[in-house]
């Protein structure tokens, strides 16, 4: 028997406070529970809060981010950030950092060459004298010390050469002639430093000269008289516009012969230093235009 109806069945909501769920009676008068049920909802609203927590965070995520974007465009600026992207500036207006600087390869200037200075009369403007290619009383190549005797300067070549020398000398248009002696145990050898306008000149008057092309002997001044009938050595060589004779004997008039060592090595010294003179007459002036 019956208490009394009930009317139609109410469904229990989890999420709604104070909500109920009718269970039936039954007929013994005690109401006991569906734990079925219960279960089932407790399971829906866990699932529920897992939804909402996954989707409140995915919210947070694409707020940050969007947060982030606003804060990098308003870096660079408000008017940029207004703009649509199609008028912002193309990568080809960007400024672009300032190219490394360029220079020219440069190279140090050649140096003068100081025969240049001893080619020819428009360029070799040093002073010139016996003393100034020949200084001193006295040289000295490299244990041999040789006394300085006369000198003599003309401006008549032929008047200090003999035999073949005067023609070659004259052929050549030379314009000065330039004489020292020097002496040692017994030897004398004369230099003769013949002057042209031209090196070309000076080449030709070399080529020209024979082995009877000898320059005057100098004696006087301490210093007898060598070579005027006896057999002597000679040389002839000419650089820039210099052509330059030596003639060595000994001076008491002794023959030179093939054996006599001391009367070669006396003219190849004085040839060499010779050549060493007109030289530096070339380097100094090279000098002294460089530094101009």
């Amino acid at each position: 028997m019956s208490f009394g109806q009930g009317g139609p069945q109410s469904q229990w909501d989890p999420w709604t406070p104070h909500s109920q769920q009718q269970q039936p009676w039954n007929s013994g008068g005690s109401q006991t529970p569906d734990w079925a049920a219960l279960a089932e909802a407790s399971e829906a609203r866990n699932k529920r809060r897992r939804l909402l927590l996954i989707g409140g965070g995915a919210l947070a995520t694409v707020a940050i981010g969007a947060a982030v974007a606003v804060a990098v465009v308003s870096a660079n600026g408000d008017d940029t950030a207004k703009e649509p992207s199609s008028q912002l500036p193309a990568t080809a207006d960007l400024p672009s950092s300032p190219a490394a600087p360029s220079f020219e390869p440069t190279s140090a200037p050649p140096p003068l060459d100081p025969k240049d200075f001893i080619a020819s009369k428009a360029k070799d403007k040093a002073p010139l004298s016996p003393q100034t290619l020949f200084p001193g009383t006295q040289l000295t190549m490299g244990d041999t010390v040789y006394k300085k005797g006369p000198t003599a300067d003309t401006t008549t070549c032929s008047s200090a050469a003999q035999a073949t020398l005067p023609k070659v000398l004259e052929a050549n248009d030379c314009t000065r002639l330039i004489r020292v002696t020097y002496t040692r145990d017994g030897v004398a050898v004369t230099v003769g430093v013949a002057v042209f306008d031209t090196e070309a000149q000076a080449t030709r008057a070399k080529k020209q000269a024979d082995t009877k092309s000898i320059v005057r002997p100098l004696s006087g001044g301490g210093v007898q008289a060598f070579c005027t009938g006896a057999v002597c050595r000679s040389t002839t060589n000419s650089y820039g516009r210099y052509a330059y004779f030596t003639l060595a004997g000994f001076t008491n008039g002794k023959d030179v012969t093939t054996k006599d060592n001391a009367v070669f090595s006396t003219g190849d010294d004085l040839a060499e230093f010779t050549f060493r003179q007109i030289r530096r007459r070339g380097e100094a002036q090279a000098s002294a235009a460089a530094n101009e």
